[in-house]
């Protein structure tokens, strides 16, 4: 665990005892939440006081109007057999970023500088899991090691010295509503830490995944997933193969299925539908989380690829890496991420790229289903909307 994590881990148990304004702890939120993980609660609208690169200020961003071109795809297939539960991505080269924004809200729609200036990259052919690994996966992956998350490791007395013992106790981030609409301004309305929050007990010690063998395992930390992926012989994937999986060959659409959120009215992913975050109406057939592979899969036979639960990728975040690339003016061949983080809204906050967007996302808040955005969380930190996908050479 990082110093900066420990300290607002340290923050977080000594201060527990403070008065919950609005229903919250403020010291255990301050443990993970204003960093949190979400990447999207704190997207982009720090650009003019962070430094950020802004559309118009640096003449590579202008490179975002700039039309999506074709992906071309490697020939031939791999040269062994499919691993079980996996799917074959040819890779090649592809355009990657996110497309200009539609007209819509600060908060939600217009927070992807941080995916442009769209870019070429080529990435080599790879195994990708069919869906995010689920909760039985995890299980035998537990069962088989003994391994033991970040959420539920107890925080040690000589870690957090000035922390009442009573105060140091397990837990993670939990998606807590209100019932009741509130500023979008403000998310320690609907985020908590949770005593006893954990992968088996995703929303508090009181809830469980009995009968949920298939939905994606949450509440786990990169340390976690990286821990999975080591032991099934696997990897977590770069932030440019996540992408050209997720595209499925096609170029520039928003979508992972195309250019239409709904097409023929059908949903096509598990999205907040409803008043966010107050009233999710489960329109698209879930509230909530969804088990795997409830919705089709895109061209290449990949699952959730939006929607459901943020994927870990094993890029570090900056906000102007993509930028870095399309400076060099080449393809990026098998770009790796930057070799450090950078959020500019908290420069001291190691950070992982997410991707895919999850239950929560909606054009009232977050748009992160749209193909080429990123989202951003803090390495040591799980939430119950948070899971992860391998991939592999072969």
């Amino acid at each position: 665990m990082s110093k900066a994590s420990k300290r607002r881990r340290e923050d977080a148990v000594r201060q527990e005892h403070r008065p919950k304004p609005a229903g919250l702890a403020l010291g255990l939120i301050a443990l993970t939440i204003i960093v949190i993980v979400l990447g999207w609660v704190l997207y982009s609208n720090h650009e003019s006081k962070t430094g950020q690169v802004v559309a118009g200020n640096n003449p590579a961003i202008a490179m975002s109007h700039a039309t999506f071109e074709p992906t071309v795809p490697n020939r031939g297939g791999p040269s062994g057999k499919v691993p079980e539960g996996m799917i074959w991505i040819p890779g090649g080269e592809f355009s990657m970023g996110a497309n200009d924004p539609p007209e819509m809200d600060d908060v939600g729609m217009k927070a992807t500088s941080d995916g442009r200036p769209i870019h070429r990259v080529y990435v080599d052919g790879f195994f990708m899991d069919k869906t995010d690994v689920t909760n039985a996966e995890f299980a035998k992956f537990v069962k088989a090691s003994g391994y033991i998350t970040v959420a539920e490791r107890k925080p040690r007395q000589e870690d957090y010295p000035n922390a009442p013992p009573e105060n140091l106790v397990a837990g993670s981030i939990v998606f807590s509503p209100p019932d009741h609409p509130v500023p979008l301004n403000d998310h320690f309305q609907w985020w908590s830490y949770v005593r006893g929050a954990d992968w088996r007990h995703p929303e508090g010690p009181s809830s469980n995944i009995m009968g949920k063998d298939a939905y994606p395992v949450v509440q786990v930390a990169y340390e976690d997933a990286q821990a999975y992926a080591k032991w099934a012989g696997k990897r977590l994937p770069t932030e440019a193969e996540w992408e050209f999986a997720a595209r499925g060959g096609l170029s520039g659409k928003p979508f992972v299925w195309g250019d239409e959120f709904r097409p023929n009215g059908k949903w096509m992913a598990n999205t907040h539908q409803g008043h966010f975050p107050d009233h999710d109406t489960g329109e698209d057939g879930y509230i909530g989380i969804a088990p795997v592979a409830k919705y089709a899969p895109n061209q290449y036979g990949l699952y959730d690829m939006a929607g459901n639960v943020w994927q870990w990728t094993s890029d570090w975040y900056r906000p102007d890496y993509y930028r870095q690339l399309a400076e060099n003016g080449s393809v990026a061949r098998n770009p790796q991420g930057p070799e450090t983080s950078l959020d500019p809204a908290e420069p001291n906050e190691p950070k992982k790229v997410h991707r895919g967007g999850s239950y929560l996302c909606t054009n009232q808040y977050c748009s992160r289903y749209i193909v080429g955005t990123r989202g951003k969380g803090e390495v040591s930190t799980g939430t119950d909307h948070l899971g992860f996908r391998c991939v592999m050479k072969p």
